[in-house]
């Protein structure tokens, strides 16, 4: 094939990350191109809408923004906000044969927590446990976007022997069962450890050490915000960015292989036309490291499994619940917990680890509309209408290679009655229909994932969080590979994982040597 074009920088994937490498390198005046297999720019950052004949524009993959920096946003000059959840969560439970439960986020935070267990003693506890994830964010965070840190380095600016222990060098399991006693509670706070990593709380690898650090680190702050507009909106700022910096992003175009001698590239693509070639000073991966390995021709990392359900759905109506003391409204702005007890977490990790799916599956849900209506239309939401997002926990790959479908189907149906059991009434009562009748409900197992977006057996992350520090292998930005000249620019590089743009930003960092 004839080489087409000579690009200072030729970016795999048009992801949040990749298009975040293209913006920053684009505004350093050097020549770059984004190839991306799909019709569409975002990957699994994207709104759209599922369901057909509804004007709904559902945040379909990735849902929540709080890995971001505002540092990014900024210097990228992006048109977007985000909104701040009124919730932090609720938790149901049944106490004495009634129904009750956890509300944590705004003035009835300490009466709920009473309310629940009888004493002012977990409320304490969970305000000193959360003083020290804050202060561990505040200082962790701002190291994302500089040169990694050595373990030693990051250690003497999280300052606090106690959280360096608890969160870096013992199973979280750990610091819960010190810190609290009820087991709600428990599990309340575990569960930020286990989103999108399949893992037991007293892992000897401590990858639900990795999986809690990332998620209560968020902009220094630990707080997760709703992306206004839906996850669409920001890589649609990202790839408006990119373009009007000069980068040439073309979609339907899909890199089937990369040579490297280390100070060039090249880049052979397919499209529904024909094949072609462009040349590259460096080439950056948005794709997982399993994706590049084989474009470079080169043996795969080790696998990786996803563990997750993820469903969407429309609602006529949010569901009352069981619990009367607490407005649905209030309920499902924030995270609504589902059988996420600290010991039911446990149990749903060792059946699914056994290979079976979980007799009381773990979920947790949100609705993005109460934050932020404006993805819905205006009818949709003056009906009262509203999204809801599930992301079903402990839900690994291997439940489903004997046959999806039926798996997927089975699952959801086990999610849903657990729900169910703390509803006043079935979801299925609520559920918006489409155009053709159908209930808007839909469901993507860690094989969907895989094959709609080549996440690496449908893991969110691209494979096992890193910890946020210099290792041996690591590099000087956490994004270096064997060739000098290629770069991961994905979840897949150390500080990944989530929506951050934080590879992105590192990649195009290394790229300009800064």
């Amino acid at each position: 094939m004839t080489v087409q074009r000579s690009y200072d920088a030729v970016i795999v994937g048009g992801g949040h990350n990749g298009l975040v490498a293209a913006a920053y390198l684009a505004r350093a005046g050097r020549s770059v191109l984004v190839l991306e297999r799909l019709p569409g720019t975002g990957g699994a950052a994207v709104s759209t809408r599922p369901f057909p004949g509804v004007d709904a524009r559902l945040s379909r993959y990735s849902y929540l923004v709080s890995l971001l920096p505002s540092k990014i946003v900024r210097e990228l000059g992006l048109r977007f906000a985000v909104a701040r959840r009124t919730v932090s969560s609720y938790t149901p439970a049944e106490r004495g044969g009634r129904a009750t439960g956890l509300l944590v986020g705004g003035q009835g935070t300490r009466e709920s927590f009473a309310a629940l267990t009888g004493s002012d003693a977990e409320y304490t506890a969970w305000r000193r446990f959360h003083a020290m994830t804050g202060r561990v964010a505040e200082r962790v965070f701002p190291t994302l976007t500089a040169p990694l840190p050595t373990r030693a380095g990051l250690r003497a600016r999280v300052a606090d022997d106690e959280a360096w222990r608890k969160l870096f060098e013992e199973p979280v399991g750990v610091a819960i069962e010190e810190s609290f006693h009820d087991d709600l509670v428990r599990g309340v706070v575990l569960t930020d450890a286990l989103i999108g990593t399949f893992a037991d709380a007293h892992d000897p690898s401590l990858a639900q050490n990795r999986c809690f650090l990332y998620h209560v680190i968020g902009g220094g702050t630990g707080e997760w915000n709703v992306p206004v507009g839906g996850m669409g909106a920001l890589t649609d700022a990202l790839a408006g960015a990119a373009r009007s910096a000069g980068a040439d992003l073309r979609t339907g175009h899909e890199a089937v292989r990369v040579r490297t001698d280390g100070r060039d590239a090249e880049v052979d693509f397919r499209t529904a036309d024909g094949e072609g070639t462009v040349a590259a000073r460096h080439v950056l991966a948005g794709t997982s490291p399993h994706v590049l390995a084989a474009l470079l021709g080169e043996p795969a990392p080790p696998p990786a499994e996803g563990a997750q359900l993820k469903v969407n759905m429309l609602l006529k109506r949010l569901p009352r619940l069981r619990d009367r003391s607490v407005d649905p409204h209030d309920a499902f702005a924030g995270t609504f917990h589902v059988s996420e007890g600290y010991e039911q977490l446990a149990t749903a990790y060792r059946e699914a680890a056994a290979g079976r799916p979980p007799s009381a599956p773990p979920s947790e849900l949100y609705c993005h509309s109460l934050s932020d209506s404006s993805i819905l239309a205006p009818g949709l939401a003056a009906r009262g209408h509203h999204s809801l997002t599930l992301f079903g926990l402990h839900a690994p790959a291997r439940l489903f290679t004997a046959g999806n479908d039926a798996a997927r189907a089975a699952l959801l149906a086990a999610t849903v009655a657990e729900l169910d059991t703390h509803l006043a009434e079935p979801l299925a009562d609520c559920l918006a229909t489409d155009a053709d009748g159908r209930p808007c409900i839909e469901a993507k197992t860690p094989l969907d994932l895989e094959r709609d977006l080549r996440l690496p057996g449908g893991h969110i992350f691209h494979g096992g969080l890193a910890w946020p520090y210099a290792t041996d292998t690591t590099g000087r930005w956490g994004v270096e590979t064997a060739h000098a000249n290629v770069l991961l620019c994905g979840a897949g590089a150390v500080r990944g994982g989530g929506v951050s743009g934080v590879p992105g930003h590192n990649a195009a960092m290394a790229v300009l040597g800064r």
